[in-house]
């Protein structure tokens, strides 16, 4: 039998296989695909006032239930829908969020024919690097740049996007390296972060 450690890990992660998985392999870990910063940004607005466990746990529900998080077809959904999936047990029944996850993908849209991809956008608001490893404590709910992104976000349009929202959609798509020191995703993270090609950044002083 091995006597091998187990590996240090968040402490939020918890034991839960689920939770487990998602620590290791995607909270944290750059993300530039449109779809998938969508699907996290929506998933952000379901999980207000819940734990992010029982929207990890339904998430494959919510993929079949918003196409995918496929942005187009969620645009195109209408008042029909609305309804149709405030009887879908598989996922938070609340005609806020989801007419919110509707309005929020029309959204995304218009930012998509501004600045080419919602990426390129959403990294835009990247904060710049402080030189320091993230302690356990010292992890903050929101920051300057989050609410910068969630008060840019409802000037166009966005609902369910305040800035602890936008703090915890920041963390897990990898725009900051919330993982505490010690932790053994820390270092990959941040060689993956050196290792990646940010989309096109916004003009000086466009937003």
């Amino acid at each position: 039998m091995s006597t091998s450690e187990p590996p240090i890990r968040c402490s939020w992660a918890g034991t839960d296989p689920l939770y487990v998985h998602y620590h290791d392999r995607e909270w944290g870990r750059p993300v530039t695909a449109d779809a998938r910063l969508f699907e996290k940004l929506s998933l952000e607005g379901f999980q207000s006032g819940l734990a992010w466990i029982t929207i990890l746990r339904k998430r494959e529900n919510f993929r079949a239930a918003f196409h995918g998080f496929d942005i187009d077809r969620v645009a195109a959904m209408g008042e029909g829908d609305i309804e149709r999936l405030l009887g879908d047990a598989g996922i938070v029944r609340h005609r806020g969020k989801i007419a919110s996850t509707i309005n929020n993908a029309r959204r995304t849209l218009d930012i998509q024919r501004e600045f080419g991809s919602f990426a390129a956008y959403v990294w835009s608001f990247e904060p710049g690097p402080d030189g320091t490893a993230v302690e356990a404590g010292t992890i903050p709910s929101e920051t300057a740049a989050s609410r910068a992104l969630g008060k840019d976000l409802r000037r166009r349009g966005f609902s369910f996007v305040g800035p602890t929202t936008c703090y915890a959609f920041m963390q897990a798509m990898g725009l900051v390296n919330d993982h505490v020191d010690g932790c053994y995703c820390r270092a990959e993270i941040e060689a993956e972060r050196a290792a990646l090609s940010r989309p096109a950044r916004l003009p000086a002083g466009r937003v």
